[in-house]
């Protein structure tokens, strides 16, 4: 019997949905953040739709009204990779966005902030031994 081969698909993640309050002032936030504002659109009275992308990113994110049932504030720990921790918090300290120190830990340095609602982003520099893994 012959096996079917497998063939090998890319599944690349494009957009994450995170839950607001305010659109308007989370849209504010992502952008002096340094994301890119992509799209803003009213669909209706019920649906906004508003896609922002992070500096170098191929996924955006997406805040609106009526996108999803998650609760305002609900994400945790949504991770980015940068390349340079200090240089990074450096910059956002320098938009006005209230950034952690930078922690380093074995698997890398960490800097992390919240957005106005809560929702949690951490910001890894990978370790030197990474490049070679």
């Amino acid at each position: 019997m012959l096996m079917p081969s497998v063939v090998a698909m890319d599944m690349k993640l494009e957009l994450v949905t995170v839950p607001v309050t305010d659109v308007d002032r989370a849209k504010e936030f992502y952008v002096r953040a340094g994301f890119h504002a992509d799209h803003d659109h009213t669909v209706s009275e019920e649906v906004r739709f508003v896609q922002l992308t992070p500096p170098g990113s191929a996924c955006s994110i997406a805040i609106g009204k009526g996108l999803t049932g998650m609760a305002p504030g609900s994400l945790d720990n949504l991770q980015m990779v940068v390349a340079d921790a200090d240089a990074t918090r450096a910059d956002l300290t320098g938009r006005g966005i209230e950034v952690t120190p930078v922690q380093d830990l074995p698997w890398g340095r960490f800097v992390s902030f919240a957005d106005p609602d809560g929702n949690r982003w951490s910001l890894q520099q990978l370790p030197d031994w990474s490049a070679n893994a």
